[in-house]
């Protein structure tokens, strides 16, 4: 399952920057969405595929039996997952305004319009 997760996110990479070096703003945004996914995933897969139960320790042992899903990977990409949501909330804020105020998405009308 690695191997097939490392391709689908070097797809993710790959289209993140394609988006990522576009002129529309909105191209930009889209692009940095699949960024942080791709980042999400990455984290998520070098953790490890594998099936496990919850870390409990049953009472009167010292360690879990078994196969255990290691938690922090998981806490740390639904961190990443609320931070980006942040990112994008704000970002489609500015993009709206930006828009109200030059009248296109183009980045290259956007910097004729500086001081």
């Amino acid at each position: 399952m690695e191997p097939v997760m490392a391709v689908a996110i070097g797809l993710l990479y790959a289209s993140a920057i394609f988006l990522m070096l576009r002129r529309s703003i909105v191209k930009l945004v889209i692009g940095l969405m699949l960024l942080s996914n791709a980042a999400n995933l990455l984290i998520f897969t070098s953790a490890g595929m594998t099936r496990g139960a919850p870390p409990l320790i049953p009472e009167g042992l010292t360690a879990p039996l078994g196969p255990v899903a290691d938690p922090l990977p998981q806490a740390v990409v639904l961190t990443a997952i609320v931070i980006a949501f942040g990112v994008l909330a704000f970002a489609v804020v500015l993009i709206r305004r930006a828009y109200e105020i030059v009248k296109a998405d183009d980045l290259d009308k956007m910097k004729e319009t500086d001081t």
